[in-house]
């Protein structure tokens, strides 16, 4: 039965039907109840048939990290150059797109960066979360912090801002007032605006 079920896929289509699947999954009940069972149910395909191309939940996961990393770093580039030439506005963008993404995928910072993939031999993954890294502390560098913690620190508040958004949404906090996923988004990006000028401009 298992193999009927299977049958419509390509060997190579697999895989991404699965990090879609991944996707789908997150986005509705989260990390702590992402199981590769109810990745293959909504993939429609036998429970065994995910194990072919990952040994484990880890190594699925591990690869929806890597692709959530480099789908992030994508908008938030897009984001970046739609706000303009202004430094603060570029880094502020970061806060809408990280919400943006976060509440169509359910892949925030705590899915890419999850504890039980450290341990992951996933070369993939830690090229696009490193690079990840890197493009957010350059649009940070930007606004003249004075050093390197100044502006990890600088990132971590706007992810929080951000996250912080990405949640009240998606617990329905925001639902009594009814506003869109835009109007969100743009609080997001403001609320980070008013941070960073606050603290990293004269």
């Amino acid at each position: 039965m298992g193999e009927s079920r299977d049958r419509g896929y390509h060997h190579g289509d697999l895989r991404a039907a699965l990090i879609t699947a991944s996707f789908e999954q997150l986005a509705e009940v989260g990390l702590r109840r992402f199981s590769v069972a109810a990745v293959a149910r909504r993939a429609g395909v036998s429970s065994a048939a995910p194990y072919r191309h990952f040994p484990d939940r880890d190594h699925l996961l591990s690869a929806v990290s890597a692709a959530a990393a480099r789908d992030l770093r994508a908008a938030i580039l897009t984001a970046a150059d739609a706000a303009g030439d202004d430094p603060c506005a570029r880094l502020a963008s970061v806060a809408g797109a990280y919400f943006r993404y976060v509440v169509s995928t359910g892949a925030g910072l705590h899915v890419i960066y999850a504890q039980e993939l450290y341990a992951v031999p996933d070369d993939e993954r830690r090229e696009h979360t490193r690079a990840l890294m890197e493009t957010v502390l350059d649009l940070a560098f930007a606004v003249d912090v004075p050093s390197y913690q100044q502006a990890v620190a600088l990132v971590e508040a706007i992810i929080a801002v951000a996250h912080g958004y990405t949640s009240l949404f998606t617990d329905g906090f925001f639902n009594r007032g009814a506003l869109s996923i835009d109007a969100t988004a743009g609080r997001a990006v403001a609320a980070a605006h008013a941070l960073i000028r606050a603290e990293h401009t004269p």
